[in-house]
């Protein structure tokens, strides 16, 4: 066992970034199966409160919070409530994201500036407000949720490629900084799955050039998120995971 778990207690507590639907909702789901207690942080709070509630139902230790993740002041909020609950933070999965698909002579500067701010920008903030709380925790972990198009290309994909590929960048020096304080940083790297940002996908997606020949399920990058928060990932910081059913094997 790594140093700085001998001998230490503490609650499980996951936050999910974009966790009222589609990925971040299996994450949810997946990590308070396993006993953490979750936040489901969302700007959709219709949806977010109905998936929690239906969670709720069912026994798990779930809650939802309102998060704008560009917002300094929504993530301020967040820790200090989780540190008024549970005085530290196990695992933060930044999964909110958006996506559009614009070739680039055609891209608005705001469209631009908008993606990045919430994919890329989110996550930064996220990370710099959960430091304390992860340290705390003793077995801190953060999951960046980027993309195969973060360490590939695709037409029309450039500024979501580019918030996915900055992703990884983040990662790897974050894992660096971080490594001191016993905070693992890794990120994962999903190929199609199906979700409700599918939609915007052009017909066929990536299912064509997947060997698999199919969609991941959610809860197929959801097991690999549990086991990378895991201490059976203990010794894993710094790097990607590509969950994408063998496209990125071409």
């Amino acid at each position: 066992m790594p140093p700085h778990q001998e001998n230490r207690s503490y609650p499980p507590v996951a936050l999910v970034t974009g966790g009222a639907r589609g990925q971040g909702a299996a994450h949810v789901r997946t990590l308070a199966e396993s006993g953490y207690s979750v936040y489901a942080c969302d700007v959709l709070d219709s949806a977010g409160r109905d998936c929690v509630r239906g969670m709720q139902s069912e026994g798990l230790d779930v809650a939802y919070q309102h998060l704008d993740v560009t917002s300094e002041e929504d993530w301020g909020q967040c820790m200090e409530l989780i540190n008024q609950a549970h005085g530290c933070l196990s695992t933060l999965i930044n999964n909110a994201g958006v996506m559009h698909v614009t070739p680039v002579h055609e891209e608005s500067l705001d469209a631009w500036n908008q993606l990045i701010s919430i994919n890329l920008t989110g996550a930064m903030l996220g990370a710099r407000a959960a430091i304390p709380l992860l340290e705390a925790s003793s077995r801190g972990s953060i999951i960046n949720i980027s993309s195969i198009f973060g360490a590939g290309g695709a037409l029309g994909y450039s500024a979501y490629a580019a918030s996915k590929a900055g992703l990884l960048g983040f990662t790897k020096c974050v894992a660096l900084e971080l490594a001191p304080r016993g905070i693992r940083v890794n990120a994962v790297c999903p190929g199609g799955v199906s979700s409700p940002m599918n939609a915007l996908e052009p017909s066929g997606g990536v299912v064509s050039e997947t060997p698999l020949g199919r969609r991941a399920e959610p809860t197929e990058i959801s097991h690999v998120i549990e086991f990378l928060a895991s201490a059976k990932a203990s010794f894993m910081t710094g790097t990607e995971v590509f969950v994408d059913g063998g496209y990125m094997a071409h």
